[in-house]
């Protein structure tokens, strides 16, 4: 009788949080807004990723950088994405990104960064082209200093075999 009471409060609670489930996903969907590049210059194509089963019947993503954008669902889950071109006249700084789902909205702040001009590329974002006077005479030190150290490794050598 004892187990019988157990077993039965253990399958309402399995069947309350089984059910529940599925419905307070629902109410936090969509669920994440992403845009790549998080670094974008005027005119340039911004994709906007949005997880939610609610953008698989289509949505939109809105800014006040670019023109309001469809969502089209990615196969194979719950993502949905959209291109929006970055508009000439937008001023640089940080911008939000809306998704508006199946009468459902979700907003991330400052989701990109407009900036003017291209973005600089490669590692660290160098301007210049070739070496300064400054590394090309401490790369001649080093090799400087590597000539003579073989040098007087080699003559400490052949004076050892001499002995």
């Amino acid at each position: 009788m004892r187990t019988t009471r157990v077993l039965a409060v253990a399958a309402a609670a399995g069947a309350v949080v089984g059910l529940g489930a599925p419905a307070a996903s629902a109410w936090a969907d969509p669920t994440n807004i992403v845009a790549m590049p998080s670094v974008i210059p005027r005119g340039g194509h911004l994709t906007v990723t949005v997880d939610g089963s609610s953008c698989q019947h289509g949505g939109k993503v809105t800014s006040p950088a670019f023109s309001d954008a469809r969502l089209h669902s990615i196969p194979g889950g719950t993502t949905s994405s959209a291109t929006a071109v970055i508009h000439h006249h937008t001023a640089p700084g940080a911008y939000d990104i809306t998704a508006h789902c199946g009468g459902k909205t979700l907003m991330r702040p400052s989701a990109f960064t407009v900036i003017h001009g291209g973005v600089r590329g490669g590692f660290g974002g160098s301007s210049q082209s070739g070496a300064s006077g400054t590394d090309i005479a401490i790369g001649g030190a080093l090799v400087t200093a590597a000539v003579v150290g073989g040098g007087v490794f080699w003559m400490r050598r052949r004076s050892e075999n001499r002995a």
